[in-house]
């Protein structure tokens, strides 16, 4: 079944008997309107509802749209309980461009005056306000300050001519002026020429790695060049004249990189690609796999949907070293908004400029106010059912968009609280395990992940996947956080990072020290025959066990020395990706209908759980006194001088410090 095609959850009716209908169409005396997403300040909105019961193709029946009920046509191939969506011409309300002139305002109607001359008003002094003094005034939309005259007092007029309003200004949510982003300044093209010599070993057609004027790049060797010879390549100025490392912690990554990969950019296009180099400093072009030196990403292929507002794609791990990302970012009207020089630039940054830059960018993507904004009209006791038909009957532009949130029957205008209440409301449910989406880790409690058997818990769970994905992307674009910490491993989905070996102890340590047994009685030179293995795994769902092959056939592939490789890249790939794919899949097409995936390259998965759910909150105090110490320090319960001297270096840092060693000792920011 498709996304827009889901079957009937459990909720209100939205059509209640008694009310009146005519000609298809009518207002009903409420005061809110019904459950859904409206676009305001367009010529059309746009509503999920429900087929009824024993209403078939081709029969009529009506339903709440907005404040209006409509007459509804049921299209061929659609079944009771099945989700519509459906346009209706919004109600045309008077246009109110600008907010009213103040009541001690009045203009001046001189038929001889000039008609291209500015408009003059007289403005009544208010009481109180002494001659010299000012007083505010709002007169054509703008906010002026108005200086009473001395030889003036209350209650007396004074002419005032108010300056044109500014160009570079759209209207805010109240009908103020908000000043417009500034153009970008020009990028630097120019580009400065290289010139160096192909490294031995190279063939042609190869990449191979080296610095040029401070950058690593990738460089692929010429088809009609060999080891020895030299050649010749370009790079923007802008890309070499990058600042000074202001963020500590990337200083420590760039001298100690225990997983030896490095996002670098592709000359042929500049694109961002990962290389890792070997002992000699060359680029590692192994291709079997290895434990210590293999690294997947995740390659997401986005396709048309059936419905224009619902893209679908194709999910897949790829090795990490042919895993690319664009370095430019078009805005709605194919400007070129961000270069690679500004994420290249970002990348180096402390996390709080990071963070900055993020949420400015983000600013230039939005939509502007006077092009439209989202009305959510929601119910508290059917939060997300409401929510999830308002959220996925939006377009992509929608998204970007401006939301204003109503809870319907309650009292409350959306100042930002009623968002963040929101947002944290409808995370907190869809992330609760009862629901059967998602699931606590068993390594750490604190850490939610996929559930394989989602399917069997919850019909919709796709739709509910696709759902969170767009509303974890618009919390991240609006400054919002979400109330659930994921694994590790899912932020490096989300990011495109690679997926080693060792991540797999962070998913199912048993299973990861399992196979790191079989791994020492590979090297020790043991017959793994002998274990009468075959690539396939087991997976319980709901009791229930079932054998998965992890490769086509996997049930008639012995697992020997030969393939050993083989296996626990088999292995790893199921653990990762495969089990979770559809879910996932679902929830990275939701994330990216908001966020463009090149923004996303300036932090690592640290940051973005950081940015996603917020700095903790963290008790030093508790924290010592909840740790287990082991190895030598195993009974000492801290007394240890070096235990000692390791809490005093952690007193001192910072608040984002703490929570990066937080997330290095358990695998999530989250705290118990």
């Amino acid at each position: 079944m498709g996304l827009l095609g889901r079957k009937k959850r459990s909720k209100e009716p939205l059509i209640k008997s008694g009310s009146s209908v005519s000609d298809g169409s009518s207002v009903t005396g409420g005061a809110h309107a019904g459950p859904g997403a409206q676009s305001v300040a367009g010529n059309t909105a746009v509503f999920r509802v429900l087929v009824p019961e024993n209403v078939n193709p081709g029969d009529e029946f009506q339903v709440y749209a907005g404040t209006r009920i409509v007459r509804v046509r049921c299209p061929p191939g659609s079944a009771p309980g099945q989700s519509l969506s459906i346009t209706v011409p919004i109600d045309k309300a008077p246009a109110q461009d600008l907010p009213p002139d103040s009541p001690n305002v009045r203009p001046i109607n001189d038929p001889n005056a000039n008609p291209n001359a500015p408009r003059a008003y007289m403005v009544t002094i208010p009481a109180g306000i002494l001659g010299g003094q000012q007083f505010p005034v709002t007169i054509q939309g703008q906010q002026l300050m108005v200086t009473c005259p001395l030889n003036a007092r209350p209650g007396m007029s004074v002419r005032v001519v108010p300056p044109p309003p500014p160009t570079d200004v759209t209207r805010g949510p109240n009908g103020g002026m908000m000043q417009r982003q500034p153009p970008r300044q020009k990028k630097d093209d120019r580009t400065q020429l290289f010139e160096v010599e192909v490294p031995p070993g190279v063939q042609p057609g190869q990449p191979f790695a080296l610095l040029a004027g401070g950058q690593r790049v990738l460089v692929t060797c010429p088809a009609n060049a060999n080891p020895g010879q030299r050649i010749r390549f370009k790079l923007p100025l802008a890309l070499l004249n990058r600042p000074k490392i202001t963020n500590e912690a990337q200083k420590v990554r760039l001298k100690y990189d225990k997983d030896g990969w490095t996002r670098t950019v592709r000359i042929t296009d500049l694109k961002f690609q990962w290389v890792r180099m070997d002992d000699n400093g060359d680029v590692d072009t192994n291709q079997r796999f290895d434990i210590d030196r293999s690294a997947y990403v995740r390659k997401l292929e986005f396709r048309p949907g059936e419905d224009p507002r619902i893209r679908t794609g194709l999910l897949s791990l790829v090795p990490a070293a042919d895993a690319v990302v664009d370095s430019k970012i078009k805005s709605a009207d194919g400007r070129d908004l961000v270069s690679y020089e500004d994420i290249a630039d970002a990348q180096v940054k402390a996390f709080e400029e990071k963070a900055d830059w993020f949420q400015k960018t983000c600013a230039q993507l939005c939509v502007e106010w006077n092009e439209g904004h989202m009305r959510m009209n929601v119910r508290r006791q059917f939060l997300l059912g409401d929510s999830v038909d308002a959220v996925m009957s939006l377009s992509r532009k929608d998204l970007r968009k401006l939301w204003r949130f109503e809870f319907i029957g309650e009292a409350g205008i959306d100042a930002g609280g009623l968002a963040r209440e929101w947002f944290q409301l409808v995370t907190s449910e869809i992330f609760d395990p009862d629901m059967g989406l998602w699931q606590s880790s068993q390594v750490n409690q604190m850490c939610m992940q996929i559930n394989p058997a989602s399917e069997y818990c919850c019909e919709d769970h796709l739709v509910y996947f696709r759902f969170l994905g767009r509303v974890m992307g618009k919390a991240l674009f609006d400054r919002q956080l979400v109330s659930g910490h994921m694994v590790q491993h899912l932020y490096k989905h989300l990011l495109a990072w690679p997926v080693t070996f060792a991540d797999l102890e962070r998913v199912d340590e048993e299973y990861y020290n399992n196979l790191k047994q079989l791994v020492d009685l590979a090297k020790s030179g043991d017959d793994l025959s002998m274990l009468c293995l075959d690539f396939t795994t087991t997976q319980e769902v709901l009791g229930q066990k079932e054998e998965i092959e992890l490769v086509k056939g996997g049930k008639d592939v012995e697992v020997n020395n030969d393939n050993f490789p083989e296996y626990l890249e088999a292995c790893l790939k199921y653990r990762m990706l495969d089990r979770v794919k559809t879910q996932l899949n679902e929830l990275l097409l939701g994330f990216f209908d908001v966020i463009p995936e090149p923004l996303l390259t300036i932090f690592d998965f640290q940051e973005l759980e950081l940015l996603m759910c917020g700095l903790p909150e963290i008790d030093l105090d508790d924290w010592m006194e909840n740790t287990e110490y082991s190895g030598e320090y195993d009974g000492t319960d801290g007394d240890h001088e070096a235990c000692i001297w390791f809490w005093e270096v952690v007193q001192e840092l910072d608040q984002e410090f703490k929570a990066r060693l937080l997330q290095f000792v358990t695998g999530t920011s989250g705290v118990p």
